[in-house]
């Protein structure tokens, strides 16, 4: 005989599905837990029945706890961020800084603000946006480097990144002037090597020497070095930045970088501004 489908049954299996389709257990007794599993392995009909006879409610019970447990992830995730975020002061990255290396500010500045970026992504044009509000901000007290992680699905990426190292062999203020025009008039990239020329131009590069550097191995090796650098630590997409050691993934607004960064590594005495 089965068992009969009272409206406490009903409620049960309701909440069993909804919470097992979370990949909640909502019995702390291992006991009732087995029992009812065994009688809906045998009498699986019990749950496709309430289904049935119950579709608002078990509906609803599934949108309730998934509502919950997206509520809980979400603060679980703000958790481990504040957590990690707290590590990398005392654990900071450590990106390489070549002497070579063209860049922006002071040398010896007490802030030094890495970016990994594409120049076709649209996210990295808002990046430059934050980076300038630093920069203005701070001044020679924030040196900036600017870094490439030109993505696949961005067909101009990687030859932006050759001229801009290229351009920054001959001069590195001439390559961050190329880098500020590109971003301009970024929308015009699809155009492809007519528009970097035009830029590259403009910015005052020698253009015979740049057609000569392009594929330089030392420009291509910069990049290459870039992208492993970013991969090795977790910066997978654009634009991806390193503040002192702290990773910062995504176009965060400058107020981001001076309350959850730069005020807590005053704080902590590890910086002097």
């Amino acid at each position: 005989m089965k068992p009969s489908k009272t409206p406490l049954v009903l409620s049960v299996v309701s909440l069993i599905i909804a919470l097992g389709a979370m990949g909640v257990s909502l019995f702390g007794e291992k006991k009732l837990e087995n029992g009812l599993a065994s009688t809906l392995k045998s009498e699986p009909s019990i749950l496709v029945d309430a289904i049935k006879e119950n579709p608002a409610d078990v509906l609803g019970a599934i949108q309730e706890a998934a509502l919950s447990a997206r509520d809980e992830l979400a603060k679980k995730k703000e958790e481990d961020e504040k957590k990690q975020l707290e590590n990398y002061f005392e654990n900071p990255l450590e990106p390489k800084i070549s002497k070579e290396r063209a860049f922006l500010g002071s040398d010896n500045a007490p802030l030094v603000l890495v970016e990994y970026s594409d120049f076709e992504c649209p996210f990295c044009k808002k990046g430059l946006d934050t980076v300038n509000q630093l920069r203005e901000k701070y001044g020679d007290k924030i040196k900036f480097v600017y870094k490439h992680l030109p993505l696949n699905f961005h067909d101009n990426a990687r030859i932006s990144a050759q001229y801009f190292e290229a351009i920054a062999l001959q001069d590195p203020k001439k390559a961050y002037r190329f880098h500020d025009l590109l971003f301009a008039e970024q929308s015009k990239l699809k155009r492809g090597e007519s528009f970097l020329k035009s830029i590259a131009e403009k910015a005052g590069a020698n253009m015979a020497r740049l057609a000569k550097d392009l594929s330089a191995k030392e420009v291509l090796r910069r990049i290459q070095e870039d992208e492993e650098e970013a991969a090795s630590f977790g910066i997978q997409g654009t634009p991806g930045f390193i503040l002192n050691g702290i990773p910062v993934k995504g176009a965060y607004p400058a107020e981001y970088f001076n309350t959850q960064i730069i005020d807590r590594l005053v704080e902590k005495g590890k910086v002097t501004l």
